[in-house]
């Protein structure tokens, strides 16, 4: 079989394959039998039927499109095979079908043109020597306090108030009951019209001003157990219910019953209550380095992407359908699998125009995780960087006594993830070490993005025919605020 290769666009390669006429005619010889063998003609039995009938009652043009499909899926397998060449998804046929039925005369050589998408070509025209600048994210001591003062929260005590009446900070329970107010023009004999969801019966709500619409908490607060009142409320606009949005309201509101919260006394029996510790001084340093430690995995993290978004700049490849296209289903996998473990109906969820529209959005992001994996396995590859057997196995190790838990676990497949993650993390720390990355304030490289992107949107909508904006449809409770 002659073949003859040419380098296409988009890392394929297109090949020419001549089928000999001994082929050509084997097949069509080969078709016409079975056909024989299986085709119900009145008349004859199966097998039985004379070549002149069978070319009568089939047609030509059919016995020679079976006869077409078999040499096609045959010869491109044979020329693949012969080359040598590691494809990558199915191979095309880039000839014309109906054409190779005009020009297929059995016993005579017959041309096919195919394509084949290949592994692409990397080429890393700077991969050392790059500057890049990061944000710095810094450990801010005020967590270990805030988190310190939640679980105090948490662990708080509600006591009855006496004596005074309800203040910011104080739990009420209260009956309420929310109807429209009148609007200008209205009757004022007419009944005010009740709000859907607006009434409840020893309703605990804590007297914070975001815990309600506008104008509810701040109305109960100088109120006094066993009191009535009602209270002017106004819904924001927008708002999540659009029937109940710029609304105004009036709530009819019985105070119950009036609680504080007693909150424990921060030492070295809340710090054991709390955690394995036993003092207060361990807890405190304890949640020093934690909260130290994922301010410099969040520094470090910024810097990998700096650096990998500008290697980006300096790599030139030609990605093929195939590897896209593959690294899009895989995404969507993903996907569907993270939402089927929150209990979402992902068939419902995924229709088919739901997922040629993913798929669509999630080709850009493909084709750049795409470029990162061959770019570090390029890298990889140039600097002899590689994890030895005594990494991975105790990585592995380490893995398998954190999650104990887990029976069913493929080692195999465990261990080669682990020595992709821990390639990964080498190729990447030799990266920095020959590399520059400028550590600038938290904060102040997202500025710069946010309003180069204010200035873009600016610019493109200079020209462009204002429109009012639509609302969003999205339905909740009143008590959701």
């Amino acid at each position: 079989m002659k073949v003859t290769q040419e380098k296409l666009p988009a890392s394929q390669i297109g090949l020419e394959i001549e089928i000999t006429p001994e082929i050509t005619k084997q097949t069509y010889e080969k078709v016409i039998k079975n056909l024989a063998s299986t085709a119900n003609i009145p008349g004859f039995r199966k097998g039985k039927v004379p070549r002149p009938i069978l070319l009568q009652r089939l047609g030509t043009t059919r016995i020679k499109a079976a006869a077409l499909e078999e040499l096609i899926q045959d010869g491109i397998e044979q020329a693949v095979k012969q080359e040598a060449i590691t494809a990558i998804g199915q191979p095309q046929l880039r000839s014309s079908f109906e054409d190779l039925i005009k020009n297929y005369e059995p016993g005579k050589p017959l041309t096919i043109s195919a394509a084949v998408d290949v592994e692409p070509e990397v080429n890393l025209v700077q991969y050392t020597d790059l500057q890049a600048k990061a944000e710095e994210v810094n450990y801010d001591p005020e967590r270990v306090e805030s988190t310190l003062e939640k679980e105090r929260t948490e662990l708080a005590t509600l006591i009855p108030v006496e004596g005074r009446a309800a203040q910011i900070g104080d739990i009420a329970v209260v009956d309420f009951k929310g109807v429209f107010s009148k609007i200008e023009g209205e009757e004022e004999t007419a009944e005010p019209e009740p709000i859907p969801g607006a009434e409840a019966t020893d309703f605990q709500v804590e007297l914070q001003e975001d815990k309600f619409i506008p104008g509810f908490i701040l109305g109960i607060v100088g109120m006094n157990p066993e009191e009535t009142k009602e209270i002017a409320a106004q819904f924001p606009d927008p708002y999540a219910n659009e029937d109940l949005a710029g609304k105004g309201a009036t709530f009819t509101v019985t105070l119950k019953e009036l609680k504080e919260k007693e909150l424990p006394e921060v030492n070295d029996d809340f710090a054991q209550e709390i955690s394995d510790f036993e003092t207060l001084e361990e807890l405190r340093a304890s949640l020093v380095e934690r909260y130290q430690k994922e301010a410099d995995d969040k520094t470090k993290t910024n810097k990998q992407e700096a650096l990998l978004t500008e290697l980006l700049n300096h790599v030139e490849v030609d990605l093929p359908a195939t590897l896209i296209d593959q690294e899009v289903d895989a995404m969507l996998t993903q996907t569907a699998m993270r939402l089927s473990q929150q209990g979402l109906d992902v068939r419902n969820l995924f229709t088919q125009d739901i997922i040629a529209q993913l798929r669509e959005r999630s080709r850009t992001e493909a084709i750049e995780r795409i470029k990162r994996s061959l770019s570090l396995r390029e890298i990889g590859k140039r600097e002899s960087i590689q994890v030895t057997p005594e990494e991975i196995a105790a990585r592995v190790t380490e893995l398998l006594e954190q999650y104990p838990e887990e029976k069913e676990v493929d080692e195999d497949r465990l261990r080669s993830i682990v020595e992709n993650e821990l390639l990964t993390e080498k190729i990447i720390d030799w990266l920095l070490e020959h590399s520059s990355v400028e550590l600038v304030p938290e904060g102040s490289l997202s500025a710069t993005e946010e309003t180069e992107a204010v200035e873009s949107d600016v610019d493109a909508d200079a020209d462009a025919p204002q429109t009012e904006p639509e609302n969003s449809e999205v339905s909740t409770e009143v008590t959701e605020g």
